[in-house]
């Protein structure tokens, strides 16, 4: 029995028990398409589908939304999506497409919009059958958010919207987007107001989507322009103004830090072969171990032995320092560990593909598509999509702002 499962109380020991009872029923297997690595780069609409339909039968089963109210389309639950989370994770259920509308948006319009666009929006966002996407950052604007330009004019009920986002993951298929925009040019930050935008109903009426080629060859990113874009007052978030603390609400649970825990999976294997995917040092392992060097393998050398070590460390170090958050006398600031979170954990997985780089050699320039490519060309595909996760949420730069300024009490920056 897991740490977690000693501390369940009946009704979780309960849940947990449907849990795995109902994911060993309904398993849906290996896609008949192929997947991209995370969600963010999906381009295939038969692999968004496929990805929607297990969304759709997991949220049907009460395995997603399990702490939301049923008014809003939860399961009115009590912390119980952590242990959906976990046993999703255990039985190695496919990711969830919908990632920026459960991890960022659900919680935004729970805390912030009235109550019937909660009502009218969270159904289908938990369930995946609307997709969303996030409005923040601008060609212009650089690392700092509320430096945002697109703007809204008031027009009776209506606002009028004008303007460019970009790295605008998801729009590709989104019916929704999260956006903070201006209203007023008087004030920085209270010039800032933020709105939920149906967008694809708006493809013909302003709004164009416009996809980015990473170097990857992925089309997961895209620009969206509003060009005198009508949308209607009910759907704004807060008051006029408001949106800088609304974005917070934002950021905070896209940071992990937010109260409302986030509906995930992820831990199914793409591949037959589990050593081609690129999420554990014992991934890494595997593939020093089968690739060939000088006679031998890269495993036997002792400078890959030791960069192997290294990260064994880093990564046993991270684990035991997750369980400190279960342990309240040892979190000096709730929000510290969570803010870590995000910070190491993508600079270990970035560090962690660096490492496969150096182990692969040369053949670590050949492309995924490449039938001599190692592991499918995984790892080097992951180290590529690796700078997004570090520069998404907050780049790590600012992340250690936050932590110096808001958790240590350091000085702040100039």
């Amino acid at each position: 029995m897991s740490e977690a499962q000693r501390k369940d109380t009946p009704e979780q020991a309960e849940f947990r028990k449907y849990c795995q009872d109902w994911l060993a029923e309904n398993h849906p297997g290996r896609p008949p398409v192929k997947l991209p690595q995370g969600a963010l780069e999906l381009s295939d609409p038969a692999a968004l589908e496929w990805l929607q339909k297990w969304q759709k039968s997991a949220y049907d089963a009460g395995l997603i939304g399990c702490d939301y109210p049923v008014e809003v389309g939860g399961g009115g639950k009590d912390n119980c999506q952590d242990i959906a989370n976990f046993e999703m994770q255990k039985a190695k259920t496919p990711y969830l497409p919908n990632i920026i509308g459960m991890g960022m948006a659900a919680p935004t319009v729970f805390f912030h919009a009235q109550d019937e666009v909660k009502a009218e929006l969270l159904p289908k966002l938990l369930s995946g059958e609307h997709i969303w996407c996030q409005g923040f950052s601008e060609p212009g604007a650089g690392s700092d958010l509320a430096n945002a330009q697109t703007f809204a004019e008031r027009d009776g009920d209506n606002w009028i919207i004008n303007g460019h986002k970009v790295w605008t993951s998801l729009a590709h298929f989104a019916e929704w987007m999260i956006l903070l925009a201006r209203t007023s040019k008087d004030d920085k930050y209270n010039g800032l107001s933020y709105f939920v935008v149906p967008i694809r109903e708006n493809l013909d009426k302003g709004v164009t989507v416009r996809p980015l080629i990473k170097m990857t060859g992925e089309t997961g990113f895209n620009e969206v322009l509003f060009d005198n874009v009508v949308l209607n007052d009910r759907y704004r978030l807060d008051d006029v103004g408001a949106g800088w603390k609304v974005a917070m609400t934002t950021l905070a649970h896209e940071r992990g830090a937010g109260p409302i825990v986030t509906p995930s999976s992820g831990g199914m294997s793409l591949e037959e072969d589990e050593s081609a995917q690129t999420s554990s040092v014992y991934a890494l392992i595997d593939l020093a171990k089968q690739q060939a060097r000088n006679g031998k393998t890269a495993a036997d050398d002792p400078l890959i032995r030791d960069e192997l070590m290294k990260m064994m460390i880093r990564s046993e170090s991270f684990k035991q320092n997750q369980r400190r958050a279960n342990v309240p006398p040892l979190v000096d600031h709730p929000m510290r560990i969570p803010l870590q979170f995000k910070l190491v954990a993508t600079e270990f997985a970035q560090d962690l593909q660096q490492v496969a780089y150096e182990i692969e050699g040369a053949a670590s320039s050949l492309y995924a598509n490449d039938e001599n490519a190692p592991a499918s060309g995984r790892w080097p595909l992951a180290y590529m999509n690796s700078f997004g996760v570090t520069i998404a949420a907050g780049a790590n730069e600012v992340q250690r702002n936050i932590l110096g300024e808001r958790v240590l009490g350091m000085p702040k920056s100039k």
